[in-house]
């Protein structure tokens, strides 16, 4: 099943951009550089409204179909930031910029998204409205949930948004999507145990939080081994452990600890910060100390709408006849989510073949997945909003 042949031919074209975008990475939203690049190009292909610093550096294209009038608004995603890598890669196209990089291939998604505008202000085969959306800040600045706060849906009259990520692991050409919950939710707690320090010799003088806390971090894997369904998946993990004290013979005063909490329900969600919060201050109640936990609320679950999976999956197929609409969910966080919450839609895994995994300081994108990326989200504007 073939790809738009009209991607082959923008090929060369697009990943020059895409190494553009590669080899001046931005974080969060300090992605000015790269919005500005984004803007130029929609206003060059001929959008009939280009509009910079939706969510402080988003960028929003609009393209006109053939009729508007009776056809639907559909919104079309991408990610524009980097992450505080340094890169591995030895690429000649590598990041400029030191300790920043394109390790999760949204430059990627960025260039396949402009190929795909291109095509669409080129064709306008489609009654309706395509709107583009260029988003910063999706590596833990929540950039999408900023749009959405700024108006992007009401605005722009989006009525399904829909968008896509590669996927290492997963052959080029291939894509993978599931109804519901397809990426997790991801909140953060930091946990502060405060005791009474002292000199090793006398641990009987002194309330010993480096004890405490240990077994607060112990007690709290029981959440997921003892209080959660095992049929559900939830992650906890304590990634940092760190102690006041810089000498062996010294009993710390206070150890402060920071983690994750993963989940696909919100009901789950819910109960794991009660628990944890329960587990944390009686655990260090029991010992003597004190405990102070401050909690995070991330990203929300992706939650794909049955519906709308459907019609990603069937577009899909079009393009490649290696489509799994049953993948399992996994465990990282998008905030792609906080556009599902306000409007119907779904996002889709497109594969990166066998490269290093994403977040990995040798990660590439790869570039024959472009033309596939491109087909998909111009194919979503085009079944979802025909022309007569």
């Amino acid at each position: 099943m073939p790809i738009k042949n009209r991607f082959a031919e923008l090929h060369s074209e697009i990943v020059e951009w895409r190494h553009d975008f590669h080899a001046h990475p931005e974080l969060l939203y300090e992605v000015h550089r790269t919005a500005a690049r984004v803007a130029e190009l929609l206003r060059a292909f001929g959008c009939d409204e280009v509009v910079e610093g939706i969510g402080r550096t988003g960028v929003v294209g609009v393209i006109k179909g053939q009729q508007t009038s009776s056809g639907k608004t559909i919104g079309l995603r991408a990610d524009m930031d980097a992450l505080p890598i340094f890169e591995t890669t030895g690429l000649d196209y590598a990041s400029t910029t030191e300790g920043m990089m394109h390790a999760c291939g949204h430059d990627g998604h960025t260039s396949m998204l402009l190929g795909a505008a291109k095509y669409l202000c080129e064709t306008r085969n489609f009654n309706g409205t395509a709107v583009v959306i260029f988003q910063p800040a999706e590596e833990g600045g929540a950039g999408g949930l900023a749009m959405c706060k700024d108006g992007l849906m009401d605005r722009f009259g989006i009525q399904e948004v829909y968008g896509m990520h590669n996927a290492p692991g997963i052959p080029v050409g291939h894509f993978a999507i599931r109804p519901g919950a397809l990426l997790a939710s991801s909140d953060e707690f930091d946990i502060t145990v405060t005791g009474k320090g002292g000199h090793a010799a006398e641990p009987h003088a002194a309330i010993d939080t480096t004890l405490v806390a240990a077994h607060i971090v112990v007690a709290l894997q029981s959440v997921v081994a003892r209080n959660v369904d095992p049929l559900q998946r939830v992650v906890l993990t304590v990634g940092t452990f760190e102690t006041d004290s810089a000498a062996s013979n010294v009993i710390a005063h206070t150890v402060r600890m920071q983690g994750t909490v993963r989940t696909l329900d919100s009901n789950n969600r819910q109960f794991a910060e009660t628990r944890i919060r329960a587990i944390v201050e009686n655990t260090a109640k029991a010992f003597g100390a004190t405990a102070d936990i401050k909690w995070d609320s991330g990203y929300p679950v992706t939650m794909n709408t049955p519906e709308h999976t459907v019609y990603a999956a069937n577009v899909a197929r079009t393009i490649s006849a290696d489509v799994n609409d049953t993948v399992d969910p996994i465990m990282p966080a998008e905030d792609f989510s906080y556009m599902l919450e306000e409007r119907p839609g779904a996002y889709i895994f497109l594969g990166n073949g066998d490269s290093a995994q994403c977040h990995h300081p040798a990660y590439n994108f790869d570039d024959d997945a472009i033309p596939f990326g491109a087909s998909w989200y111009s194919g979503m504007v085009e079944a979802r909003m025909p022309s007569d």
